[in-house]
C-alpha cells in the first residue's frame, strides 16, 4: 500500500496491527538473550553440581586414557568402548541439556509471552521467492546477524586468547601431572572463558534487543492512508455513521412530530425552547413529554400545536428544566408535579376539563 500510493510510513502501529503482527509471529525478541541466560544456567549447573560429575568423568578420563596393556582395536573392543562412553557421557550431560532447555523456553517467553502462532510456521511462496531471498540475505538485518556473528567469534578468540596466555606457565607443567590435576585445570580454563564471555554477551544481548525493538518498531510502522484505512475497517466510515445518524435523527423526529397532536398543553421560554405534554389519567402515572425542541424544531412544534389547537403556554424556568433534565417519552419527574399540574389545570380550565 505505501509503495503504490508513494506515501511514507510516518505513523506509528495501532493496536489492531501490532495483535495482526503478533498473530504472525512478529514480536520483539533478541536471540542473545536466550543464548547468555543458556550459557549462564550451564556454567552454573555445572559449578553447582560439578561435584557429583567429578567422579564418573575421572573414571571416564581413566578408563580411556590410563592403558596398563595396549588393547586390541577390534570390532568388538571398538563397540564396547563406544557404548560405555555413550551411556557415561548421556548420563552426565542430560541433567544439564535439561536444564538448558528449560531456561531457553524460559526466556523465550520471558521476552514475548505464550501465545502458538500457526501462521509464523505456515508455508508461503514469497519465502522461496529467489529474488526476494537474495534481498533478504542482503538486507541491514542479515548484516546485523553477521555482524553479531563475527563479533561473537571474535570476543570468544580474545577470550580464549589471553585466558590461555596467563595460564601457559602452568599448561607446561602439564606432562607430569595427574590425571586429576589435568582435569581440574581444564575446568578452570574453560570456567574462565565462559564467565568472560557471558559477561561480554550480556553488553551484546542489550544492543541486540535494542536494536530488535528499534526495528520491529520501524516495521510495524503505517501510512496515514492505512491508519484511516483501519479506522473505516473497525469504526466504521465516518460519512457513513453521520449519514446513519443523520437519518435517525430525522426518523426520531419525524416520529415525535407524528406524537405532538396527542399534546394537551406545549410549554415555552418563549421563543428558543417548545416542550409538549400529555396526561392521560386513566393510562399514564404522570404526565410524559411526546416532543421538544429548541431553534427551529421548537419553531416547528409551536406552529403544529396552533394548528391542531394545543394551547402554548409560556413559563421559561418551566421550559428550560424540562427541556434540559427530560428526554421526549419520559414522564415528568415528582418534584416538577405541582408546576405541571398547575399548567395542566389552566389549560383544562380553558377547555372546561379537570385533572382526576
Amino acid at each position: 500500500m505505501a509503495e503504490e500510493s508513494g506515501q511514507e510510513k510516518t505513523e506509528k502501529a495501532t493496536s489492531r496491527k501490532r495483535e495482526k503482527a503478533r498473530e504472525e509471529g512478529q514480536v520483539v525478541k533478541s536471540q542473545e538473550i536466550a543464548s547468555v541466560l543458556v550459557l549462564l544456567m550451564g556454567i552454573s549447573v555445572l559449578y553447582i553440581f560439578g561435584y557429583l560429575f567429578y567422579p564418573d568423568l575421572i573414571e571416564i578420563l581413566r578408563e580411556n586414557l590410563d592403558l596398563k596393556t595396549i588393547p586390541r582395536f577390534d570390532r568388538v573392543y571398538c563397540l564396547s568402548l563406544l557404548n560405555r562412553n555413550v551411556f557415561h557421557f548421556f548420563a552426565l550431560i542430560l541433567p544439564v541439556m535439561g536444564a538448558v532447555f528449560v531456561t531457553a523456553f524460559i526466556a523465550n517467553i520471558f521476552q514475548v509471552g505464550f501465545e502458538i502462532s500457526t501462521k509464523a510456521i505456515t508455508p508461503k511462496l514469497d519465502k522461496v521467492n529467489i529474488i526476494k531471498g537474495f534481498g533478504r540475505l542482503f538486507s541491514l538485518k542479515s548484516l546485523m546477524e553477521l555482524f553479531k556473528s563475527l563479533l561473537k567469534l571474535t570476543v570468544i578468540g580474545i577470550v580464549a586468547y589471553f585466558v590461555i596466555e596467563g595460564e601457559m606457565q602452568e599448561l607446561q607443567k602439564l606432562h607430569n601431572a595427574a590425571v586429576n590435576y589435568i582435569f581440574i585445570f581444564l575446568l578452570k580454563g574453560i570456567f574462565k572463558i565462559f564467565i568472560w564471555v557471558i559477561l561480554i554477551m550480556i553488553v551484546v544481548a542489550i544492543m541486540d534487543y535494542s536494536y530488535q525493538k528499534w526495528q520491529f518498531e520501524k516495521d510495524l510502522r503505517m501510512t496515514k492512508q492505512e491508519v484511516k484505512e483501519e479506522y473505516k475497517e473497525t469504526e466504521g466510515d465516518p460519512q457513513v455513521k453521520s449519514r446513519i445518524r443523520s437519518i435517525q435523527i430525522q426518523a426520531a423526529r419525524k416520529r415525535m412530530m407524528q406524537q405532538l397532536p396527542t399534546a394537551d398543553v406545549v410549554v415555552t421560554n418563549p421563543t428558543h425552547l417548545a416542550i409538549a405534554i400529555k396526561y392521560d389519567p386513566l393510562a399514564m402515572a404522570a404526565p410524559q413529554v411526546v416532543a421538544k425542541g429548541a431553534g427551529h424544531i421548537a419553531a416547528r412544534i409551536k406552529e403544529l400545536a396552533s394548528e391542531h389547537h394545543i394551547p402554548v403556554v409560556e413559563n421559561k424556568e418551566l421550559a428550560r428544566n424540562l427541556y434540559k433534565l427530560i428526554e421526549v417519552g419520559e414522564q415528568i419527574p415528582s418534584e416538577f408535579f405541582r408546576a405541571v399540574a398547575e399548567l395542566l389545570a389552566y389549560v383544562y380550565k380553558l377547555k372546561g376539563k379537570t385533572i382526576r
